[in-house]
């Protein structure tokens, strides 16, 4: 440890992101979208006109705030945008969670939120998942300091319906509740339309998994106009220009583009239903999913050594080494193609 570090830097244990290998993989640990942005994504690339980058851009992102807006249906005054959902997460963390109770998750879910406790010094209070390995949303209590989930979770894959979150949000009123759509278009229900009866509900989403724009770093918020500007002012204390003109051109020519957007989740959703029977066939156990993404488990093989194994024959899962989830794997969903080499593999090592 370096002596130049502050003892809060000292006691981190960062977020681990999954891996960028450099040499050509089958990659299905990131969740990343295998198919390409929208067509327009290039031509809006193309055209842009370079002379723009030696200004500014716009501090208030508007013409991408107005294109998220249409899009959700909501106004303008309650859309926030930053650069990828996790810095809307940890401005978030910042504007409503850094006070005295405790907040709440659920014990298994995005692994970044307990780094960000730790790093604002939130206390964190973990809730256990439900006998079906789904957040349990009657564990959330009322006297806590905020409650935060995924939904669909990570790294569970399971998502509530609308209507329950709603009666969640009837019993949580004090407190900012967070939900986490990260993964909401392949399969889930968001809880947007919900904002307009809870102006204590934050809806945070991405632009890397059904948007195919990863690289890109982009997220965003959904709230009332409250939430919105506490995060603004969290924001402009930090980083005035977040979105840079390009990224926001890019964005919103991909918004544009439903048709593409719709076509490339229903691929997915198509190749994961596959995957899942596939896996089963091989006495995987699969749990439920309503993302780009499956945990299975095999009750005759070592999770640890099948990542290995599929490593070794150039085919990159997710393995966490926890106690909760050593013996599960996480594999996103790539092409029928890719998928059909990862089940060819594990036929060999099953």
């Amino acid at each position: 440890m370096s002596q130049f570090w502050s003892p809060a830097v000292r006691e981190l244990t960062p977020y681990v992101p999954g891996e960028q290998p450099r040499e050509k993989l089958i990659k299905l640990n990131t969740n990343e979208n295998p198919y390409p942005p929208a067509p327009g994504v290039e031509a809006a690339l193309r055209e842009f006109p370079v002379d723009h980058l030696r200004l500014y851009p716009d501090p208030q992102s508007l013409a991408l705030r107005e294109a998220l807006a249409r899009e959700h249906g909501v106004e303008v005054g309650q859309v926030f945008v930053g650069n990828g959902s996790d810095e809307v997460l940890a401005l978030a963390f910042q504007a409503f969670f850094c006070h005295d109770r405790p907040l709440e998750m659920p014990a298994i879910t995005y692994s970044f939120y307990p780094v960000y406790c730790k790093l604002y010094g939130i206390e964190r209070r973990s809730l256990a998942l439900d006998e079906q390995w789904r957040v349990d949303l009657d564990a959330f209590s009322t006297d806590s300091g905020g409650a935060i989930f995924a939904n669909p979770n990570a790294p569970t894959a399971h998502g509530h319906p609308r209507e329950a979150i709603a009666g969640l949000l009837e019993r949580l009123t004090s407190q900012v509740v967070l939900v986490d759509e990260a993964y909401v278009d392949f399969g889930g229900e968001s809880a947007v339309p919900l904002i307009q009866r809870f102006p204590n509900l934050l809806v945070t989403g991405t632009f890397s998994k059904s948007r195919s724009l990863a690289g890109l770093r982009l997220g965003y918020a959904i709230g009332s106009r409250e939430l919105i500007e506490g995060l603004e002012r969290v924001k402009d204390s930090f980083n005035s220009y977040p979105i840079d003109s390009l990224a926001s051109a890019l964005a919103i020519a991909s918004l544009e583009d439903r048709e593409h957007f719709d076509a490339c989740r229903e691929r997915v959703v198509t190749t994961r239903e596959r995957t899942t029977r596939r896996l089963a066939d091989l006495g995987f156990e699969v749990l439920p999913s309503q993302a780009n993404f499956l945990l299975a488990s095999h009750p005759e093989h070592d999770a640890a050594q099948l990542f290995v194994g599929l490593r070794e024959r150039g085919i990159l899962v997710r393995h966490f080494n926890t106690d909760a989830l050593r013996d599960f794997l996480r594999i996103s969903i790539g092409t029928d193609d890719e998928m059909d080499s990862l089940i060819e593999v594990l036929e060999a090592l099953c």
